[in-house]
């Protein structure tokens, strides 16, 4: 219910010397067509981050944190040969990953961040995901997965009004295999490639990704691979073939190792580790059925860092279907101050404002939640609810009628909503 993985079983469903592929349609392998129009290509990409932050435990909430991060990234970006609105973001997940999506996002999860030990190891994981985009892998998995004619009906639906029915499944359909999407091993070292060269024209050492390399190595050896290895392939020819491009490259010293920024960033991600590790335990236990301990684990991770928006979110949860709707509406506010454009704040708030039967505020909320994350069942459920309490019958059949299909009518509110349905 309250992140992608629900999400998806609701809806039945992640050169100096080398000549650069012209992103326009060459690549190292020869000649692409491209299918997807750029345009497109970054409507879908931004359209999927949403999902990408509830995926991944929500955004880091620190200012100076996420600024630090899209500085580094923006820096990498001036190097990379296609224009295309680039946006780095720091998630709050414990896994060690990173990733990118269509047309210009990247996102590095907390876990990665906190095992890295230099500003140039960061700046060479994000130059890898920006080599993924630039070599288009991201848009040839969508072309050959999906076809033209769905992805171009995929991006009206993002501007129109009425995304009901199939083409919401298939929106989450698309959105589900992007955040699982494996690389073939070409596509690594095209990425390597790109990735290097960018870190080198921003001036980071590139010797840095050889350390990253290096370190996802003894983690599995150590027996905990990171989750970047399920889906960034890495065996050692892999490993010589970047020696082999840094080499070419000739660096020779002055490169940026690492800064004060970095390690200050990181001695904050490490002084607020304790609370979201107590978050995480109370997500197995939410996930358990055990609310009354979730709410302890939730309620302590609060206590260690009062900007922990997500486990606000899902106290606010717990305690508003206790029936203690006042506490409820005062952590939902506090969640949506620190993080007012996240899917997970405005749902929550809209939730609690509707069991309090403020159905105007609510419509307001689950309105921002539905243009996030349209696919969402119980949103399209509420909704309807908050619509048919206001009158608008029409646009409560509406949505009924998409929380019911999005569901498979297998929520605990179906039954509901096919009785009110009949009733209209």
């Amino acid at each position: 219910m309250l992140n992608r993985r629900d999400f998806v079983k609701s809806t039945g469903l992640a050169l100096l010397t080398f000549s650069l592929p012209s992103c326009g349609g060459a690549t190292s392998r020869g000649t692409f067509l491209n299918l997807l129009p750029e345009e497109k290509e970054i409507q879908i990409g931004k359209s999927y981050v949403p999902y990408a932050i509830e995926e991944f435990d929500g955004l880091y909430p620190d200012g100076e944190a996420k600024d630090y991060v899209r500085g580094v990234g923006f820096s990498l970006a001036k190097k990379a040969e296609r224009k295309l609105p680039y946006e780095f973001y720091l998630v709050n997940s414990s896994q060690v990953n990173a990733f990118a999506l269509p047309g210009g996002p990247v996102m590095i999860t907390r876990g990665l961040f906190l095992r890295l030990n230099s500003e140039s190891e960061l700046a060479n994981v994000l130059a890898h995901e920006l080599g993924h985009i630039n070599a288009r892998h991201h848009a040839r998995f969508l072309e050959k997965q999906f076809g033209l004619s769905l992805l171009l009906n995929i991006g009206a639906l993002l501007v129109g009004n009425k995304p009901y029915g199939e083409a919401l499944i298939q929106f989450g359909q698309i959105g589900a295999s992007l955040l699982s999407l494996k690389f073939s091993r070409d596509q690594e070292r095209e990425a390597d490639r790109y990735g290097l060269i960018y870190a080198y024209r921003a001036g980071y050492d590139p010797m840095g990704m050889i350390k990253v390399f290096e370190l996802f190595k003894s983690m599995e050896k150590g027996g905990r691979p990171p989750e970047w290895l399920s889906t960034h392939p890495l065996p050692e020819t892999r490993i010589q073939e970047a020696r082999k491009i840094i080499e070419s490259l000739k660096p020779e010293g002055g490169f940026i190792s690492d800064t004060q920024d970095f390690q200050r960033i990181k001695s904050k991600l490490l002084n607020t580790k304790d609370s979201f590790e107590e978050f995480e335990r109370g997500k197995k236990a939410f996930a358990n059925k055990d609310q009354r301990q979730a709410l302890l684990h939730f309620q302590r991770a609060i206590e260690m860092y009062p900007q922990n928006y997500m486990a606000r979110a899902y106290t606010a949860y717990i305690l508003a279907n206790r029936g203690d709707l006042a506490q409820a509406e005062d952590q939902s506010s506090l969640a949506l101050q620190t993080m007012p454009h996240v899917f997970l704040t405005n749902y929550i708030h809209g939730y609690v404002k509707f069991l309090r039967r403020d159905y105007r505020g609510s419509l307001n909320y689950l309105q921002r939640a539905n243009q996030l994350i349209p696919d969402h069942a119980s949103t399209h459920y509420y909704l309807g609810r908050d619509y048919e309490a206001l009158g608008q019958v029409s646009k409560a059949i509406e949505h009924y009628k998409a929380a019911l299909e999005l569901s498979q009518g297998k929520a605990p509110w179906a039954e509901d909503a096919r009785e009110r349905l009949r009733r209209m």
